[in-house]
């Protein structure tokens, strides 16, 4: 299926993140809930194990409405910010970390994380995010500095998942982002990239938005181009047929990557 680029305005105008959330990740219908939450929720509980990655200061980039991805995380760094483009997404966030009654229900993932690493708290789990996250800002992958005048502490770690395809028309873009997200590390800190290879157009709901197609090579040359020294690379088909006409990625990928400690 060939998708035209899909604009800011697009996604400011047209992305509703209660229809991405029923899409992708409720539980019964999600089409991520089996085997892409799998995926992530995994390879973050081993990079932030006891002895894996921590620190002080970690910057999520493009969150979208959605905390999953930082359930690991948030046990081993005191700080958290996560920022997003859209407004509408942003006030998802803000509604879950003041667990509003009709904020976004993640549950069923918090109780995922809980079994990975042995604890049934789950209410704990919940507790130490909203407490470690102490910002949500507004992010823009295009613009020459993402958080614009906003003063961003040095990272020891940037995160993102299934963001960085979204606003890029080719590959130029996608590495020009790297190099922006570099910028933004200490020295010798690192990136834990997640998101799906060769996709072309993903579904909001009845809405669909382009997607930058990837293969595993020039996302290898995209985080060289851009200076990173690469930790880990690993990509896994995609098995589950299930919404292949929502989205049609073919496999899911995990990068982590390190900004050299000397340029």
């Amino acid at each position: 299926m060939q998708t035209s680029y899909s604009v800011p305005e697009w996604y400011i105008n047209e992305f509703n993140p209660l229809d991405y959330y029923h899409t992708y990740y409720a539980t019964g219908q999600g089409v991520f809930v089996a085997e892409w939450t799998e995926f992530v929720l995994r390879n973050m509980h081993e990079t932030f194990a006891p002895g894996g990655l921590k620190g002080d200061i970690l910057i999520d980039f493009g969150a979208g409405p959605t905390i999953y991805h930082l359930l690991s995380a948030c046990e081993v760094f005191n700080t958290i910010i996560t920022s997003d483009f859209l407004a509408q997404n942003r006030e998802q966030l803000e509604k879950w970390l003041r667990k509003d009654t009709d904020a976004l229900d993640w549950t069923h993932v918090v109780r995922h994380v809980c079994d990975l690493e042995g604890d049934s708290n789950l209410e704990k789990k919940k507790e130490t995010l909203r407490r470690k996250v102490i910002k949500v800002l507004k992010c823009d992958a295009l613009a020459e500095k993402p958080y614009g005048a906003e003063p961003m502490p040095q990272a020891d770690c940037i995160t993102s998942c299934l963001c960085l395809e979204a606003p890029c028309k080719d590959l130029e873009a996608f590495t020009n982002i790297l190099k922006k997200l570099k910028e933004l590390l200490k020295p010798g800190g690192h990136v834990v990239i997640q998101s799906v290879l060769n996709c072309t157009f993903y579904y909001v709901g009845k809405k669909c938005f382009s997607c930058l197609s990837l293969t595993k090579d020039e996302l290898e040359k995209a985080f060289k181009e851009a200076g990173y020294e690469i930790v880990k690379l690993k990509v896994i088909p995609r098995t589950e047929k299930l919404g292949i006409d929502i989205s049609d990625y073919d496999s899911y990928y995990y990068v982590h990557a390190r900004k050299p400690q000397k340029e």
